[in-house]
């Protein structure tokens, strides 16, 4: 039931997201890819959808789970082993063209510094995106960031003024003495380049956002944004450390039109889904919504838990973003 809209995930917005939600959003976290783009498999979730989701189809399918919403958008390529890097940034870059939308160039740590900057300036990118799969540290999941964004691609962000949108890793993820430290180094010598850390900084496990999140006080120049997590203490830390100002919606377009919830669990985390659920023995009638819809849910107990004003909601939907990306 991946990228269907039930009644039920309706009857969760009309019920408890519609009164939340502001009529503006700009979706700082979504990916636009054609299947051809890729040299070998897919991501799985790609191939379940449509061929090709270009700008136009991000409308008609964030429109599902966010309905009567004007939504904008920070927009990139899908990561994945196999993407053909050429033909995924000249889509991107043609479907930035697209009113309300912006795109970040995907990158690998190979890339030639002055071949990024060539290309962000000729086709309008605002900005990188990294990640982990890319990293020359095997396994990535335990890649220190250099190894994915090295300091030179950096100082390019910082010389033009760009964004990064970075996925960090590692075992504790934002508890992490080496993250904390790299991103500290990157954002103090850097102060130009614009650092967005992915997931509300892989808050996945909410305790390692909420045990690193000190580590980044006072850096005006690191943004989080609110992708695809489903528990609200990480969101929770973020604003109470950083501020309201620094946290910004993003739905993590097309993760955020599958069934399930991430839960932390020890000192990890674990998606739940249909597959791997047995949802028939549990004591009640237990369905899944959409990831998409979850994190809204989410992000709402956030809100309500830190007191957020209805001006401060709208500053995490739309505002923000406005103000990271003004020229």
């Amino acid at each position: 039931m991946d990228w269907q809209l039930l009644n039920r995930d309706r009857d969760i917005w009309d019920r408890e997201l519609a009164s939340f939600v502001p009529l503006r959003v700009f979706d700082s976290h979504l990916h636009l890819y054609e299947l051809s783009h890729f040299n070998g498999p897919a991501p799985a979730l790609c191939e379940k959808g449509p061929s090709s989701v270009g700008w136009a189809e991000f409308q008609t399918r964030i429109a599902e789970i966010m309905p009567g919403r004007e939504v904008s958008g920070l927009a990139f390529g899908f990561p994945q082993t196999t993407v053909n890097f050429e033909a995924a940034n000249d889509f991107l870059a043609r479907e930035a063209k697209h009113s309300g939308a912006l795109g970040q160039m995907l990158i690998h740590p190979a890339m030639d510094p002055e071949f990024i900057r060539d290309t962000a300036q000729r086709d309008g990118f605002v900005g990188l995106k990294p990640y982990h799969l890319f990293a020359t540290e095997k396994p990535t999941f335990d890649a220190h960031i250099p190894s994915y964004l090295p300091e030179e691609h950096v100082r390019i962000a910082h010389e033009l003024g760009l964004s990064i949108t970075l996925h960090i890793v590692r075992s504790t993820a934002l508890a992490d003495s080496s993250n904390q430290d790299v991103l500290r180094r990157y954002a103090t010598k850097y102060p130009n380049a614009r650092l967005i850390l992915a997931h509300a900084g892989r808050g996945f496990n909410p305790h390692h956002t909420m045990l690193g999140i000190e580590s980044l006080r006072g850096l005006r120049n690191i943004w989080f944004d609110s992708s695809a997590v489903t528990d609200c203490g990480a969101y929770e830390a973020i604003i109470k450390v950083m501020g309201h100002d620094r946290l910004m919606y993003g739905s993590d377009f097309p993760v955020s039109h599958i069934r399930g919830r991430c839960v932390g669990l020890g000192d990890n985390f674990l998606w739940l889904s249909p597959e791997n659920t047995k949802l028939d023995a549990a004591y009640a009638n237990v369905q899944f919504t959409l990831v998409g819809i979850e994190s809204l849910r989410t992000l709402k107990v956030a809100a309500l838990g830190c007191g957020l004003s209805a001006e401060q909601v709208e500053d995490v939907f739309y505002g923000n973003a406005m103000q990271l990306f003004a020229k």
